[in-house]
This record gives C-alpha cells, structure tokens and sequence, in this order.
C-alpha cells in the first residue's frame, strides 16, 4: 500500500523552495510515493534485504508466507498465505529450515528477532513505536502523555533487534511506522551527499554511526518532517536508469532491412512441368549508432536467381 493521502505537490514545492538540488532534479520525478506497511512485516522485509536485490527480497517474503504464513484462501488451484506473525517464525527449527531455503545469513536474524519480539517485548511493542501524528498508520493506544514515541525512540528501540542495523532501521520507521523524518543512508546516499551537498571530505564507501546520523540529521535540516520522502526522489534520480531516463538520452538503434528474393522450384509429378515461384525473405539486423540521435531504416533489395 502506498501513502496517497499527503499532498504530495505542495511537498515538492517546499522541497523545491528549500533546496536548489532538490528543485532541478525533481520535475522528472513527480509520481514518487512511500510505502506504507505493516510494521512487522516491513521489519522482517527490510532485514532480508540486507545485500539483497529486489527479486530475491520477494522471493524469500514469499517463501516466509508459504512456509509459515496463515492460509488465506485459493484462487483456483493456488494458494495465498498471509504473513507469518512473530510466534510462527519463533521456532527452534526456524533458521535451519530459513537456511535451506537460500536466506543464508539472514536466517539467524530472521528466527532471533522473532524471539526477541515473542518472549522478550510486550505485546503490542512494535505497534506503540508508531507515529501517532500520521494518519497513515493505525496508533497504539497510549497510557499516559509521557509515553507518546518519537523518531528517536522508536529508530532507538529498533536498533536493539537482531541484524537491525541504522539504515534497516530507518527503512522500517520511513515505511512501516509512519516516520516521514526517517533518512535511510546507504551508499547511494551518501554518494548524494557528497557529490551534491559537499557533505564529509573522504571519498569512502563506508560510514560510521556518527556519520550516519550527521547526514540524515542534515537533510531534515534541509527538507523537514517529511525529509525520507524527499531523500527518496533525489534516490530514484542517482540510480543509473533512471537518471538517463531524466537527462532524456536514448541509446540509437539503426535497424537495417534486407530483402532477398530467392526462386525456388517444385515439381509436382513425372507428368507435369517443373514450377517456378519466387520467395520473398526478410534479414533485420539492429546496429548500434552511438552518433545517431534518431532511428533510421534502410532497405535495400537483392535479387538473386538460381537455376531450375
């Protein structure tokens, strides 16, 4: 599900207002949106995706609904399944059998945090780190005004579980508890920031804690309470394809066409003559033009006679 309730247009104007880089590479990106999931399945989702690309994401979510996920109902003669809850994926045999199923890693992650969740915390913990001021999200009831959580606090509490580092932790604040100032930074980001903001001096890859926190604590500066959805737009513009797709470059294509006609020959019997028609074969062949703006096509026609 998709957060369709924000005026998504008045953020891009005040985004733009405030951010010259924001304002030129945005016109291309109009139609961006933030997720908005269930938090216990956008936690366990967000920590199979630690080095992971999208397929196998959806791949192993989909395994974790088969294999331990309620039975929702049939559609002809295929199965759905709704997503497992702490207590399925909280079994002793739970990260041998996520381990044969290709997790590898995550498996111990997977199985520990169900724990944690299931014996450890309260029920209804995850549900009470929810932002409270975003009407996307259903809110925990809270006892007493001292509980209300914060980013901080919930981004803080996350960061408890296993294999929930700073940047999952985000992920799950911006798109499964409703935390529009969560900044998840990862590489791409950084690069952002670097290239973009001249943000940090060392051309690194890697990033401490502090540095973590320096950035996205620069960018909320920048864009606000909605600052993740913001570093979402600027995330989809770095990516290679798309950022092609914004500068409007095309890769040419010369396609050329050649047509070839052959005469064949059929006898149908002893008595009668031999017949003769012509065939007419088509050869497409795509060239790369790397100097062509455009795609051109060019026929040229041969004709080539055998004998009868």
């Amino acid at each position: 599900m998709l957060i369709l309730f924000t005026a998504v247009a008045a953020l891009y104007d005040q985004w733009s207002k405030s951010d010259a880089n924001f304002r030129k590479k945005a016109p291309k990106f109009t139609g961006i949106r933030i997720l908005s999931q269930d938090p216990w399945e956008a936690l366990i989702a967000f920590i199979c995706s630690s080095n992971n690309n999208i397929s196998r994401i959806s791949q192993m979510v989909h395994k974790l609904c088969v294999y331990y996920g309620p039975l929702i109902g049939h559609i002809g003669d295929e199965a759905f399944h709704d997503f497992p809850t702490p207590q399925a994926l909280s079994g002793n045999k739970v990260e041998a059998h996520l381990r044969e199923l290709g997790f590898g890693y995550r498996a111990k992650y997977i199985a520990e945090t169900a724990r944690m969740v299931t014996e450890e915390k309260p029920e209804g913990w995850l549900e009470a780190l929810v932002n409270p001021d975003n009407p996307g999200w259903p809110a925990a009831e809270i006892s007493t005004a001292n509980e209300l959580p914060t980013y901080r606090h919930a981004h803080e509490q996350l960061l408890l579980l296993s294999g929930v580092g700073p940047k999952v932790a985000d992920c799950v604040c911006l798109m499964g508890l409703g935390w529009g100032e969560a900044v998840p930074v990862d590489t791409h980001v950084w690069q952002i920031a670097q290239r973009d903001y001249k943000f940090g001096k060392a051309k690194t890859k890697t990033f401490s804690k502090v540095m973590y926190d320096s950035v996205g604590d620069h960018f909320r500066k920048i864009w606000g309470q909605h600052a993740g959805w913001a570093q979402s737009v600027l995330f989809t513009a770095n990516l290679k394809s798309f950022s092609e797709q914004a500068s409007g470059k095309t890769e040419p294509v010369n396609i050329k066409v050649e047509v070839k006609e052959v005469d064949e020959t059929a006898t149908v019997d002893e008595a009668t003559p031999i017949l003769r028609k012509r065939r007419r074969t088509t050869i497409v062949e795509k060239v790369k033009v790397e100097s062509t703006p455009t795609e051109t096509v060019r026929a040229t026609r041969k004709k080539r006679k055998t004998r009868a």
